[in-house]
C-alpha cells in the first residue's frame, strides 16, 4: 500500500528491520543485495515490583524506536528506504485505550504470576483440545490468563482499557494508525486457531475478554506509515510499514532456517529451538508448541528455553563477571571431575520440552572443593540437557540428521557450540562474524517481500563444529543423572 507522497521506486533499495526484544530494539538498514548498511540499539527498562514480575513501559519502546530509526537514518538516509519491517517478542500484553495508548506498564512473556489463570483456562476449555486448537500449552504468559489475572488484581486498568495487543503489534498501530497483528504474534494471545486464523470466541468467553482483539493479517501486509508517524521520526509520509512477524520466525527467517527439516537455534535472553516443517503436528505430550512461519505456508515446531542468557548473566553478577562472555570462559575453565548439577529454571519455569510452569532453579552435589568455574560450568550443562532433550524431541517427531544452525548469545562462543554438538550428536554452523541480529535482519526480509521484492542474502562466511563421537555417550549419561535429579526435585 503506498500513497501518493510516498512511491516505491527502483532507487529504493534499502529495507529496514526493527527487532523489539526483551532487553532492546536492534534495527537494520540492509540493501537489496543483502549487506548490512547500517545497525542501530535501544536499550529499555524491566521492572519486577513483586516476584514474578516482568513489566515494561511501552512509551519507551516508542522511544527507543526514535532513537533507532535515527540512528539509522544518520547513516542511510531515509530517501532510500523502500520500507520497514517489524519483529517482536512474544507473548507480551499491552493494554491499549481508545487512541492506543497504553493503559498501565506492558506485561511481557517473563512474568509468572497469571499461572493459576493459565491453569483455569485450560481445565474450563480442556487442555488437549485447547492446546489442539491453538498449537499452544496455554499458561499464564499468554495474553489472555494476564488478562483474567488484571481482571481480579487491576479492575481500573481494565475498566479502561479498549483493546489489548502485542508489543509489536503496538508499535506497529503507532506507526500507521491500525491496530493489527500476524498469525504468529496471534499464537501468544491462546485463542488463536491454527485450523482457519482467526480468534476463537468460546475461548474469548471463557477468559471474560470483551475488549478488541488485533485485526489478522498477513505477516507481509503493508500499511502506510502515518502523518504523525512520519512527523515524530523525521521520515517520508507514506513510508510502508510491513506488519512483520514473532522474533523466533523471523530470527529463523534471516538465519536461512526455511527449509523443511532445517532446525535454528537461537539464544538469547532466552533460547528458542525451533524446527521447520510442512507439517502441523500435534504431540499427544503437547511437548512444543506449533508457530506459522512468515512465508510458503511452512510451520514452526517450536521450544522456548526460558532460563538461559538471563540466568547465565544473572549467576555471572552473582560470580563478579561482567558479563555473558566472562562467565562462559569461566565455565570452560571448570576442573572438577564431579560437577554438581544445576537445574537451571531460575525464571522460573520452563516452556522448552517439559513445559512446567512450577520447576525453580535448584544445584544438587555441592562440595567445598567447587570452584566458581564448576559451578557455571554447571549451569552450562544444565542449559545444554534442556536443549538435548528440545532435539531429541524434534528427532522423536521425524526430523531428519542434520546440522544446527546457531546464533546469538551463549551461541557465539565456540566452547559452547562444541558443548551441543557434542550433545546433540550434530554439526553445528554459525556465522563467522558473530552477528545475532536476526531477527531484525528477518523483518527487513519481509520487508521486502511487502513489495514484490526481495532481499539477496548475501554469502556469509560460516565456521562449522563436528560432533565429537566418543563425547556422545559421556552427554548421555550426563544428561541421564541431571534428568533423574530434575525428577527427584520435582515430584
Amino acid at each position: 500500500m503506498h500513497s501518493p507522497q510516498w512511491r516505491v521506486e527502483d532507487s529504493h533499495n534499502v529495507f529496514i528491520g526493527l527487532d523489539l526484544g526483551t532487553s532492546g530494539l536492534k534495527g537494520l538498514a540492509v540493501s537489496v543485495d543483502g549487506h548490512v548498511l547500517a545497525r542501530g540499539h535501544s536499550s529499555y527498562a524491566t521492572h519486577r515490583p513483586q516476584a514474578g514480575a516482568s513489566e515494561q513501559d511501552a512509551n519507551e519502546w516508542l522511544s527507543a524506536v526514535f532513537d533507532v530509526v535515527t540512528q539509522l537514518a544518520r547513516q542511510v538516509p531515509s530517501q532510500q528506504w523502500a520500507s520497514i519491517g517489524l519483529s517482536g517478542m512474544i507473548p507480551t500484553l499491552v493494554c491499549l485505550d481508545s487512541k492506543y495508548e497504553p493503559v498501565g506498564r506492558a506485561i511481557t512473556w517473563e512474568d509468572g504470576r497469571a499461572d493459576e489463570f493459565g491453569d483455569q483456562l485450560r481445565s474450563s476449555y480442556g487442555e488437549q483440545a485447547l492446546y489442539e486448537l491453538t498449537g499452544q500449552w496455554v499458561d499464564g504468559r499468554y495474553l489472555l490468563p494476564m488478562w483474567s489475572r488484571l481482571r481480579e488484581v487491576e479492575p481500573e486498568r481494565i475498566a479502561n482499557t479498549q483493546a489489548i495487543a502485542g508489543a509489536k503489534d503496538f508499535i506497529f498501530a503507532k506507526l500507521t494508525g491500525l491496530l493489527a497483528t500476524d498469525p504468529s504474534t496471534a499464537t501468544g494471545t491462546g485463542c488463536y486457531r491454527l485450523s482457519d486464523g482467526t480468534w476463537d470466541a468460546k475461548v474469548l468467553q471463557l477468559a471474560s475478554c470483551e475488549v478488541a482483539l488485533p485485526e489478522i493479517l498477513p505477516s507481509t501486509y503493508a500499511h502506510e506509515l502515518s502523518e504523525s508517524a512520519a512527523k515524530w521520526l523525521g521520515l517520508p509520509i507514506g513510508l510502508p510499514v510491513c506488519l512483520g512477524a514473532a522474533d523466533s520466525v523471523l530470527g529463523a527467517l534471516g538465519m536461512g532456517v526455511d527449509q523443511d527439516g532445517s532446525i535454528a537455534y537461537v539464544a538469547g535472553t532466552s533460547t528458542v529451538i525451533l524446527g521447520v516443517t510442512r507439517n502441523v503436528p500435534i504431540d499427544p505430550l503437547h511437548r512444543f508448541i506449533v508457530t506459522p512461519m512468515a512465508t510458503d505456508s511452512l510451520w514452526g515446531v517450536e521450544m522456548d528455553l526460558l532460563s538461559t542468557g538471563g540466568a547465565i548473566r544473572w549467576f555471572a553478577g552473582l560470580l563478579g563477571q561482567s558479563d555473558e562472555a566472562q562467565a562462559l570462559e569461566l565455565a570452560e575453565q571448570a576442573t572438577s571431575e564431579n560437577l554438581p548439577v544445576f537445574l537451571p529454571y531460575v525464571a522460573p519455569g520452563e516452556q522448552g520440552a517439559l513445559w512446567d510452569p512450577t520447576l525453580t532453579g535448584t544445584v544438587v552435589g555441592l562440595e567445598l572443593s567447587h570452584t566458581s568455574g564448576d559451578l557455571m560450568r554447571a549451569l552450562i550443562d544444565g542449559i545444554v540437557c534442556e536443549s538435548l532433550r528440545c532435539v531429541d524431541v524434534l528427532e522423536d517427531i521425524g526430523f531428519p540428521a542434520g546440522t544446527l544452525r546457531v546464533a546469538g548469545g551463549s551461541a557465539l562462543n565456540p566452547w559452547f557450540r562444541q558443548q551441543l554438538a557434542d550433545a546433540t550428536g550434530r554439526a553445528v554452523v554459525a556465522p563467522v562474524d558473530g552477528d545475532s541480529d536476526y531477527s531484525a535482519l528477518g523483518a527487513a526480509m519481509i520487508a521486502a517481500y511487502s513489495q514484490a521484492r526481495e532481499i539477496t542474502q548475501a554469502a556469509q562466511a560460516t565456521t562449522t563444529i563436528s560432533a565429537r563421537t566418543n563425547k556422545r555417550d559421556i552427554w548421555r549419561e550426563r544428561f541421564d543423572r541431571y534428568d533423574a535429579i530434575r525428577k527427584a526435585a520435582h515430584r
